[in-house]
């Protein structure tokens, strides 16, 4: 069983930054792949980055460059750099572990966290 608790939403201006922080406890967390997803109103579930035990990393086309996921296993804590946020970046973001075959399909994931808020808006 693994547990995850994500922090570090918020409402945040056009332009601006936030870090998304998902802290993992209940099994071994270096070994798992983490990934980060949101889901806007209305709208399916998307993906957004993900990590690799090994460290690998994916994201989603049109966040790259934008978006940076990093993963600190001492801590047992993956994050979710977003910086030049958008009015579109508004949504729950929601953090996931497990062993993926796929990172990008939510259904690999074993376990997920609440959600935090995000929303972007002047």
């Amino acid at each position: 069983q693994v547990q995850l608790v994500e922090s570090g939403g918020g409402l945040v201006q056009p332009g601006g930054s936030l870090r998304l922080s998902c802290a993992a406890s209940g099994r071994a967390f270096s070994s798992s792949d983490m990934g980060w997803f949101r889901q806007a109103p209305g709208k399916e579930r998307e993906f957004v980055a993900a990590i690799r035990s090994g460290g690998s990393t994916y994201y989603a086309g049109s966040l790259r460059g934008r978006f940076r996921i990093s993963r600190d296993n001492a801590k047992n804590t993956m994050y979710l750099q977003m910086n030049s946020l958008k009015p579109e970046d508004t949504a729950v973001y929601y953090c996931a572990a497990g062993q993926a075959n796929s990172v990008s399909r939510w259904y690999d994931y074993d376990y997920w966290g609440q959600g935090t808020q995000v929303t972007v808006s002047s």
